[in-house]
């Protein structure tokens, strides 16, 4: 098996500068660092990570909590995350909070032991236990949130214009002649459900239609998009749009449930642009989040700041898009 002193002699250098290609690339030339990345390669050298922790205080992995792991978003979050953590010589560990404070706190703790050297938290909390950190490091404690934008929170995000994104979505509703538009929100503890709320009324405002917006409180799944959607249609409603995807699901549902159509009766719009939305019938109309983008974002951030690397940018808002299919149509009169 090739040794670190094998991988110098072969690219001419010292084992400190192998060590730092591994460890801190960005403070090696990059002529040097490509010849020695390549002997690395050929020689297949791998570096013996548990040595390294105990010399450097390093533990080479990265906390990363998300608060349901059965929700195929979070998934493709940290399919990003994990290959950006790989590129920069870290492991990912993947920690399901369940939406519990409590867990959340437990796997913060991780943290405060120094068995990871950093957390990425897709929730809307930051733990507990990582106040004193935050208040004795400030920017530079290594925490970074993704998905949620809460300014007093105090760490770095990586997210998109949830406001925006709503308001793009209702535009395109009231832009296809629906006047009485329900919306399904998530729990409005979350700052996500919060700003499309804001969203999905000022677009409702602009155009004048403030008081025909109805909302009913929901909580990111299908069945209680199917129970909300089916008071909205019987209230009248034209269009609904939910906060997310597998709620537009249990939507469409329930227009089927009151023997009604989608889109030719009622138009429904989903968001995060799941895999499976393109392939509903009908194809689900969605706002697309980068998804991959957001964890791979989080990770940059992270990283960053564990090698202490100034940025000046520490909220990264990234694009959304809105993807019109099947499920929205023009309004229609009916008898």
């Amino acid at each position: 098996m090739p040794t670190i002193i094998d991988v110098a002699a072969r690219a001419g250098v010292s084992t400190a500068t192998v060590s730092r290609v591994l460890s801190r690339p960005e403070r090696v030339a990059e002529q040097t660092r490509r010849r020695v990345l390549e002997v690395v390669d050929v020689l297949g050298y791998r570096p013996n990570v548990a040595a390294r922790t105990l010399r450097t205080l390093r533990a080479a992995k990265i906390l990363l909590t998300v608060p349901d792991i059965s929700n195929p978003f979070f998934a493709s979050v940290i399919r990003g995350a994990e290959e950006a953590a790989r590129d920069a010589g870290y492991a990912v560990v993947v920690g399901d909070t369940r939406h519990d404070p409590d867990v959340e706190d437990q796997y913060a703790e991780m943290l405060s032991r120094r068995e990871v050297d950093g957390l990425i938290f897709l929730g809307h909390r930051l733990p507990d236990s990582l106040s004193p950190l935050l208040s004795r490091h400030g920017p530079a404690a290594p925490i970074v949130n993704g998905c949620e934008y809460s300014p007093e929170l105090g760490v770095p995000s990586v997210h998109i214009d949830n406001a925006a994104a709503s308001g793009d979505a209702v535009a395109h509703l009231i832009a296809l002649g629906h006047r009485n538009i329900g919306v399904v929100t998530g729990p409005t503890i979350s700052p996500i459900s919060r700003d499309r709320l804001a969203g999905a009324e000022a677009a409702a405002r602009r155009h004048g239609l403030a008081d025909r917006l109805r909302t009913r409180i929901g909580d990111y799944s299908a069945g209680s998009a199917f129970a909300h959607a089916r008071d909205l249609i019987a209230e009248g409603a034209t269009a609904l749009f939910c906060f997310s995807d597998e709620m537009a699901l249990g939507a469409i549902s329930a227009v089927g449930a009151a023997g009604l159509s989608c889109p030719a009766d009622v138009s429904v719009v989903g968001f995060d642009d799941l895999p499976f939305a393109r392939y509903f019938q009908p194809g689900l109309t969605t706002v697309a989040q980068p998804k991959a983008m957001i964890g791979r974002r989080t990770v940059e951030l992270l990283v960053d700041i564990l090698r202490s690397v100034e940025s000046p940018v520490r909220q990264v808002t990234l694009r959304h898009e809105l993807i019109v299919r099947g499920s929205t149509a023009p309004y229609r009169v009916t008898a």
